[in-house]
């Protein structure tokens, strides 16, 4: 299968012609340009494995400064370029001089085809092995940012959760989608993590991403990574995380959160298992195992319109729901001596131990903030606690709230307005369809459309 990009830069239009017959069997794409002007322009389209560059533009000048310039050019626009000049005067000074400058490779006209084609072969190789070495460097960095985050053991000898487990077991060594559900707090993402390594990518890198906190102006350049220039402050190549994944597991943590206009473009990297960098038209290859997890109906917010059902269907090919701390209250105190073990530790407490009166409190109370709550109060009594007995008084369980009720709005305008778009989304844009859902005239949808700039 032929691969790679080669962009060919000469005067003369029949050598471009030439070249480009003479590579189009070994290449995938072949770009030709005679005028050296329009470099930028190309390199702001695309992406060349390749440059084949003409030392010399004007007619009885044969310095070589004008192959020089773009070559610098060129290297400033892609550090990792690789630039073979051609020059029709086999000048070894200008040769060094232009490798010193960035220059991959020199040939001279008129070339030998099988000694030409085998040279940019050999570069194509390096092409390939920078970008390799670019990819594995952008992949330690995630990783390692990964792997230096805590990690805790999962516990539970309750029946819900040995059930839980139970159905872990039999789906990791899979490569199913998995989709968590549980409460704020269950750790869905320990869960995640136990799915990647007991599966047969355990040795391969695990990335999670919280969709909640990622806007939706940087969506794309965090998961599919971009192109130096593809915006303001793109001053390097850069891997996104569902690349940087490849082989592993990816984790979207509350992809609930994730904005209609985003869903789309996730299902479709799902689809195609391909990425394309922002700034780049050149689609990349990823083998990725998807783990996502909310703590919402994913299947209420389809009914309302703001989550897609073909994205719901490829997620959840396998779904796991992870039981509140309030329904398996026999791992109550087994969490809660973990952590106590661990704050002992940590704040130099060695003899603390729980009363049984806080025994009882601990099992008495309905955590709603869950395993994360449970922690957070072990390690405050620890905090606060001057003996080394922890008693009820040591437990304030003021670390969660419930969230105040959002009032929904009541004016006319906004409510149509929002009926309007929820019946666009489940008829997807289809005008007569939602015409007759909301009982108007294609007419009166038209000037609802306008008048909501829809």
């Amino acid at each position: 299968m032929k691969k790679g990009a080669v962009l060919i830069v000469d005067d003369n239009i029949n050598i471009l012609k030439s070249l480009q017959l003479l590579l189009k069997p070994e290449y995938q794409r072949i770009d030709i340009l005679s005028n050296p002007e329009q470099i930028p322009a190309m390199f702001e389209k695309t992406t060349y494995d390749l440059v084949l560059l003409d030392m010399n533009f004007k007619t009885g000048i044969n310095t070589g400064n004008e192959g020089l310039f773009w070559l610098k050019k060129i290297i400033n626009m892609d550090s990792d370029a690789v630039v073979i000049l051609i020059t029709a005067y086999g000048d070894i000074e200008l040769a060094v001089k232009a490798i010193k400058q960035g220059a991959t490779d020199f040939i001279q006209k008129p070339w030998d085809a099988e000694k030409l084609i085998a040279t940019l072969h050999s570069a194509y190789k390096l092409r390939a092995s920078k970008n390799e070495i670019k990819r594995l460097k952008s992949k330690q960095q995630i990783f390692h940012e990964n792997i230096t985050k805590p990690s805790f053991k999962i516990i539970g000898k309750s029946k819900v959760m040995q059930d839980v487990l139970g159905v872990i077991e039999k789906v990791a060594n899979t490569d199913a989608n998995i989709l968590i559900l549980g409460e704020n707090g269950t750790g869905k993402d320990l869960f995640a993590r136990r799915i990647h390594l007991h599966s047969k990518r355990s040795k391969e890198v695990f990335i999670a991403v919280d969709m909640g906190a990622i806007s939706e102006s940087l969506f794309e350049s965090e998961l599919f990574g971009y192109k130096k220039g593809a915006f303001t402050d793109a001053k390097e190549n850069r891997v996104g995380k569902i690349e940087a994944t490849n082989g592993g597991t990816l984790f979207l943590d509350e992809i609930a959160n994730l904005p209609l206009s985003l869903q789309a473009k996730l299902l479709r990297v799902l689809q195609e298992k391909q990425i394309t960098r922002l700034g780049s038209n050149n689609p990349v290859d990823v083998d990725i195992r998807l783990v996502a997890a909310s703590n919402k109906s994913i299947e209420k917010l389809i009914n309302d319109g703001s989550f897609r059902e073909d994205l719901y269907f490829r997620i959840n090919t396998i779904e796991i729901t992870i039981p509140p701390l309030r329904e398996r209250r026999e791992d109550i105190i087994l969490i809660a001596e973990f952590y106590l073990k661990k704050y002992r530790e940590k704040y130099e407490k060695p003899h603390l131990k729980l009363t049984q009166t806080a025994v009882e409190k601990l099992n008495n109370y309905h955590w709603p903030g869950n395993v994360r709550e449970l922690k957070h109060s072990i390690e405050k009594a620890v905090i606060l606690c001057h003996t080394n007995n922890i008693s009820t008084d040591d437990f304030f369980f003021k670390s969660y709230f419930e969230p105040p009720i959002e009032k929904p709005s009541l004016k006319l305008y906004e409510l149509e307005k929002e009926a309007l778009k929820k019946a666009m989304i489940i008829h997807n844009n289809n005008l007569s369809k939602v015409a007759k859902e909301m009982e108007i005239s294609r007419t009166t949808l038209y000037k609802k459309i306008k008048k909501y700039d829809l």
